[in-house]
Formats: C-alpha cells, structure tokens, sequence
C-alpha cells in the first residue's frame, strides 16, 4: 500500500487526490475481504508516508478543515459560483478513471460524461453552460464510483444515491463527505486489529519510498544492466546517511501507528542490493522481499545458472544473506502468479480466474521435493489492479480467499510466521508444516521487482537529469545545514522536504512510455517541491527548475501505474 506525498508543504494543500481515493476503495476493500475470511492470511505492507497522509485527512475531517481542493468542492455549498479554474479542476479530474469498469456501467454517470465530450468538443469556453447541478452530480458520481465495492453494497446512504442517480442535494453531498471521513478513519484501526488478530502481519517501507541501492550507489544499477547511462552526478551525496534515516524512522513510524516493531519490510519497488540488505539487517529486520529476476541474476552470478530452466528448483524458499554478523531473509516473488492477478486476471471471469491461480499453486505443490513444501510469494500493489476488475475485484478477491482458506494442500500464511514455524522446526518443536530449506546467497545482485533491474528509475535522460536536479539540491542542502544559518525547526523542515524529493515515484513517470496527463502532473509537483526544499534553505531555486523534465505520451499498461515484473 504506497502513495507518494502529495502535500505541498509550503501550504499544506493536497495537489493530487490519490491518496484518499485508493483509501476509500481499496485499502477500504482489501481489509474486508480479510475481515470477511477469517483463515485467510496476509502481509500487507504500508508505506509510513502512506500512513501519514492518511492520519492528515483524517485530522482535516476531524477539524472541518478540507485541504484537499476536489473535496472541498464536493463539499462546498455554493457550486453556481465557482471560478474557472475550480471548474476545470472538476472537468479534468472527475473523469480520469478507469472508463469500462468506473464509468460505463452506470448510465447516469455515462451521461455526465457524454454531455461533457459534446461541451469540450466546442471549446473551454463553453464548459460555463455546464451548471452547478451538473458539477454538483459530476463530483457524487466521481465519488461513488471510487468508494469500495464493499461500502456500495452495505451502505444505505450510498445505495439510495446510486439509485437515485442525478439532482443530488447539498445535503446528499454533505454525508458523502462524512462517509468518506469515517471510511478514512477506520483504516488504520482496522488493519491494526486485523494484525492483532494474527489474520495479517504488517510490514514497512524505508519512510518516503526512495530507492535505497541507487541512494547508496548509482553504480548498483550497473550490476544488472552494465551498459546502463548514469547521471553526471557521479553519486548522491550522503546517500548513506539518508537511506539509514529513512529505514530508521520508517521503524520508528510503524511502531507510532500500528505499536508493534515490524519484523520485515519490502524495499521501496523490490529494490534491494548486498550493501541496501545488511543496512536493514542492522537496523533490525527480519525479512525483506523482491523480485523473481533479482533471485536469477543472483545465481547466474554464483554460477547457478544450471536451476534456472525450472521455477521449482530454485524460487520458492527464502535465501539467507549474512555478512559481518548480520543476515536477513529475504523472499523472491513469483512473478507469473503476481502478474497474472495484477494483469491478466481481470480480464477473465472470476472463478475461473482463481481455479486457474489454485491449479498454478496445486502444480507448484506436485512438481516440489517430497520432503519440503515450497513457500510461494505472491506480492502485488494493493490499490491498482483492481479498477481494471468488474466490482473492484469483489468476486475474484472473495472467491480467491475463501478457495485459498479451504483448500486442503495450500496453507496462507506470512513471512514472519513462515520463519517463526522454520525455527521452531529446527530447534525440536512442533510445526504446522515442513518448512523449504533455507539456502545461503553468495550476493544479492542489485535490482528490483521490474524485470530485475532499475530502468524503471534511472538510464534514460529524463529520469538522469531528475536525479541530477537532486543532487545539486542535496549538495545545497549539506552547505546550509553546515552553516547553521537555520533554526532547529527549519532544518527539521528542510529535512521532511528533502525526504519527500527522495521518494521513487518522481523518477518513475519520467520518460516518453507513461501517460501524457500523470507525466506532467508528477513532473510539476517534483519540481515544485524541489523548488520549496531550497526555498526553505533560504535559497533561490534555479531556473531550471521552471523547465519541465519529461513530456511523456504514451499509453502505458494499466494507465502506467503498475509494470509486470518481467
């Protein structure tokens, strides 16, 4: 479960709507189909920048304080009057989904749209003949169409508003707005419980998601593609330093929120390395987890090559890396079974969608050494597969469950409690099952869960030259703080902005293959906040900063928010 921080620091103001959406379907989701199955087992993983945005809308609720601007105006009593940037944010906003599965299923939202394309085809000018009652019914249905499948169903307010269908009142908006607080509310507490309950383990995130091989390292990317393009900027400055802050205080944040030490943590996108390993082993984790092609690359360096024709030889068991005292345990995904609920499996009818996932597993099973089960690591994005489903994935996620908790060969489980079972097992006690025997990795090859590498972060010049407007501000921001120009208060400050610029996201939608639209969105808010973090260091930001990186324009699969693993 990760978002990246769309806050601008400066203002407090939300700049894109994402986090409380993905809340109030899918995150919303994901714990009731669990809530609903209770031999089901889970790790879910939550960023802590995450966590934070979500505990900031739930204090604006709190508050009355809406400071997100497409919230505010569901709220808002007087749409007549709106400006015409306010009205443009609702045109542009309020149709970007997923149009087969969030639009066309319901006739009156249709209509909105198809009233909007005759209207746009005219000009921007022609947007003010659409009336309030039109932006009023346009802003309900974007939200109902992004409120969980779960909540749709149970819910009496949001069954009556969808039968109802258009000429929404302001009191109608008024208690959606109030659903959508207590929806936000209760997904912290919920999934705490569900961790106390023992149905999930919880894990983290180094804090505001940046890639930690490349904050230590650029050249780590070259372990799996040597011939990649670095940026001129020959490393980040005190990458070191930066990637044990965030592994720390991402502890420290989940401990806050949840009030359990997590024992594991998933990389920022699986992005591991020997040095990015051992740093978390010393900071206290147990587990991390990446990617089917890390483990390949891994072995062909040791000169296992020979294992790799068959899936069952080498990747369905943990791999010990130790080195200096520590070691961690770290999990590989199978990425055919990831892929396919993440892609594939959207496209087909539900149950048959998950008998085709169980039969994957049952093979696994039967092609497997006698004497060990293999341990299957299954990992996707918690929010993004599932607009691409009917319902929200509702059926495929209900079934898949309750499939899973009856089966008599296949047992859910977590890591955490697949390496407790590994050592009560050796040391003479009883276990549930015969756990896969742990082997030794010489070297964890550095790279992530997509395709094995770190092109998705760096190589190409939009994302190196992203990289390199980091690393001046970084080089910026070590002078100042040196100085002691700054307060404690401004540095602390400084400190969250700099963290926020660090974050992967930014250096993920850079290049021509992503979506026009999320291209420019991202592009602007990196840059603006690399504009407020020298701002804040009592600096003038450099004009290059009012260039944007990267153009985009193409058409990504699964709208570029997602990559299959190979």
């Amino acid at each position: 479960m990760h978002q990246p921080d769309y806050r601008h620091h400066v203002t407090g103001e939300f700049a894109l709507p994402w986090t409380y959406l993905h809340a109030i379907k899918d995150y919303t989701d994901m714990a009731y189909h669990l809530e609903q199955t209770p031999g089901a087992r889970a790790v879910v993983n939550f960023v802590p920048i995450l966590l934070d945005q979500l505990e900031d809308y739930s204090d604006q609720f709190r508050s009355g304080k809406l400071r997100d601007p497409l919230l505010r105006l569901l709220a808002a009593k007087d749409l007549e009057h709106v400006t015409l940037e306010q009205r443009k944010l609702i045109l542009e906003s309020c149709f970007r989904s997923n149009h087969s599965k969030m639009i066309e299923p319901y006739p009156a939202y249709k209509r909105l749209y198809d009233l909007f394309k005759m209207h746009e085809a005219e000009g921007v000018e022609h947007f003010h003949y659409l009336s309030s009652q039109f932006l009023a019914d346009l802003l309900v249905w974007y939200h109902l169409a992004w409120t969980g499948e779960s909540v749709r169903r149970e819910n009496e307010l949001l069954v009556a508003m969808m039968s109802k269908g258009s000429m929404f009142t302001f009191k109608e908006r008024q208690q959606l707005v109030t659903l959508i607080g207590e929806l936000i509310q209760g997904i912290i507490p919920r999934y705490r419980k569900l961790s106390e309950d023992g149905q999930v383990e919880l894990s983290t995130t180094p804090y505001y998601h940046p890639i930690a091989p490349l904050m230590l390292d650029f050249n780590s990317a070259r372990e799996s593609l040597p011939g990649i393009e670095l940026p001129l900027s020959h490393s980040y400055p005190g990458g070191a330093q930066r990637v044990s802050f965030h592994v720390s205080q991402a502890f420290a944040m989940h401990e806050h929120y949840f009030g359990v030490h997590p024992a594991g943590m998933w990389p920022a996108e699986g992005g591991v390395s020997q040095a990015a390993a051992l740093l978390m082993a010393k900071n206290g984790c147990r587990w991390i987890a990446t990617g089917q092609a890390v483990l390949g690359n891994s072995l062909r360096q040791a000169g296992q090559e020979e294992v790799l024709h068959n899936a069952v030889n080498y990747l369905y068991r943990p791999y010990r890396i130790a080195d200096g005292g520590h070691e961690i345990a770290c999990f590989f995904r199978d990425d055919l079974l990831s892929d396919k609920i993440g892609f594939e499996y959207a496209k087909w009818f539900g149950r048959d969608a998950v008998l085709d996932f169980v039969q994957v597993l049952e093979e696994i099973l039967h092609n497997g050494g006698v004497h060990e089960n293999p341990v299957v690591s299954v990992i996707l994005d918690g929010e993004n597969a599932w607009e691409y489903y009917p319902y929200n994935g509702y059926y495929f996620l209900s079934e898949l469950y309750e499939m899973l908790q009856n089966h008599p060969h296949i047992e859910m489980t977590t890591f955490r409690n697949y390496l407790d079972g590994c050592r009560d097992e050796r040391d003479g006690e009883h276990s549930a099952y015969h756990c896969a025997e742990s082997r030794d990795l010489p070297h964890l090859v550095a790279g992530s869960w997509v395709y094995g590498d770190f092109t998705t972060w760096i190589g190409c010049p939009e994302k190196n030259h992203a990289w390199d407007l980091l690393c001046q501000a970084k080089q910026s921001y070590d002078l100042v703080m040196a100085s002691g120009r700054l307060s404690a208060q401004q540095q602390e400050t400084a400190s969250r902005q700099l963290a926020v610029c660090e974050g992967s996201d930014w250096f993920w939608w850079f290049g021509d293959y992503n979506p026009g639209d999320s291209v420019r969105s991202f592009d602007l808010l990196y840059r603006e906040n690399l504009a407020d973090l020298y701002r804040m260091l009592m600096l003038v930001p450099p004009h290059e900063l009012d260039v944007p990186i990267s153009q985009g324009g193409g058409t990504a699969e699964a709208g570029g928010t997602m990559r299959r693993g190979s």
